[in-house]
């Protein structure tokens, strides 16, 4: 957050110093998205993988370059137990890579608030630090939010990304299992709600390996918990989809032609006024696979997007990368569908629709943390 020495500007009444602020921290941040050149603005990255190693915000920025204008910015808010019982002197660093149980790691928010803290104002104003350290099954998790809020005033834009149904995942967390049924969940989306945080929701639509004509498992039960938040703004990261839980009505016949397919689950949620809340991010290179697999997959999702263009984001989902080139290999994948897409909604996807969101956000946060924190 830009600070402001106003020991040099005596003459200027209160009000115009805020209107002051305001009004640089906002040209500030969408200065970096209208800059020419820029690739895109990243909705979905991790500075740190799943034993809290990678890389730091200032290495990030580096990567950034002049590729990409603005990112979000968080850890992964579960720990991978090394088990001796379980691999021996083998250190595992992906939760595929051991049988022993993941755990929420809460220090994350405060990593990924000091490596913010440690920039500039103008390296600041490229990056949304999320918070994602609290367990979505705790009825003090919102506390947990409140409380990094206090910590760390003028840093944080939203939270996530937190997951609750998640393949290989979600059985492993150690303790009571997430569900959208939890209150604990709906208390964690209304506090987002009342604070202006943006909220980036992992919940698989489906099953792993779910038969071909089965309706997704996931899909009514997330629609009812994103009907009880209208107040709040939320992205459904990888638009539900996994490394194995495939589009609905994936494969389920030569044209991959069925009465519920992935195209209109997604059609269905975005018609919706009463879901007009809802975002999907194109996040991960396991998304991007599924929508260039074919010259048909691109022109259906194209036609899609071209319907909705402002309630897509375009996010790497790229976990703490080496170097630039590994950065920007997902949004590499995707060049079919940006050739594909109208000029306009490629803009939106890519760049506009983040700004937008982000920037409400932000001002949103900061608005409540002038009114609750003294």
């Amino acid at each position: 957050m830009q600070r402001t020495n106003y020991s040099v500007i005596p003459l200027l009444s209160g009000f115009t110093v805020i209107a002051c602020v305001f009004i640089c921290m906002s040209s500030q941040a969408q200065s970096t998205t209208k800059a020419a050149g820029y690739l895109f603005n990243d909705s979905h990255f991790h500075l740190t993988n799943y034993i809290q190693e990678g890389i730091t915000a200032k290495r990030h920025l580096e990567l950034m370059g002049d590729k990409v204008s603005r990112s979000t910015l968080f850890g992964i808010p579960l720990q991978q137990q090394w088990s001796y019982e379980n691999s021996g002197t083998f250190a595992p660093t992906y939760y595929l890579q051991s049988d022993a149980p993941l755990y929420y790691y809460s220090f994350t928010d405060a990593y990924i608030a000091m490596q913010y803290k440690s920039l500039t104002a103008a390296q600041q104003a490229r990056l949304d630090p999320m918070i994602t350290g609290f367990n979505p099954a705790d009825m003090y998790a919102y506390k947990h939010i409140e409380r990094v809020l206090r910590t760390f005033p003028g840093v944080f834009t939203g939270i996530g990304e937190f997951s609750i149904h998640k393949e290989f995942v979600s059985s492993k967390v150690a303790g009571e299992v997430a569900s959208l049924n939890n209150p604990a969940l709906d208390s964690i989306l209304a506090f987002a709600g009342r604070v202006g945080l943006l909220v980036i929701l992992h919940n698989d639509v489906d099953m792993p390996m779910a038969k071909d004509k089965a309706e997704p498992v996931y899909l009514n039960q997330m629609k009812e918990l994103l009907k009880r938040h209208k107040t709040t703004t939320i992205i459904w990261a990888h638009a539900g989809l996994g490394r194995i839980v495939h589009p609905v009505g994936y494969g389920s016949g030569a044209n991959g032609q069925r009465t519920s397919t992935q195209i209109t689950v997604m059609d269905e949620i975005l018609a919706d006024p009463e879901l007009s809340h809802v975002y999907f991010d194109i996040s991960w290179d396991e998304v991007a696979k599924y929508v260039v697999s074919s010259p048909q997959s691109i022109q259906n999702s194209a036609a899609l997007f071209n319907k909705y263009p402002d309630r897509f984001l375009f996010g790497t989902d790229v976990v703490a990368p080496p170097d630039q080139p590994f950065y920007m290999a997902v949004h590499k994948m995707y060049e079919p569908l940006w050739s594909t897409l109208t000029k306009e909604t490629s803009q939106k996807i890519r760049l506009d629709n983040y700004a937008r969101l982000f920037d409400a956000a932000r001002s949103k946060v900061r608005a409540w943390e002038r009114t609750n924190i003294k």
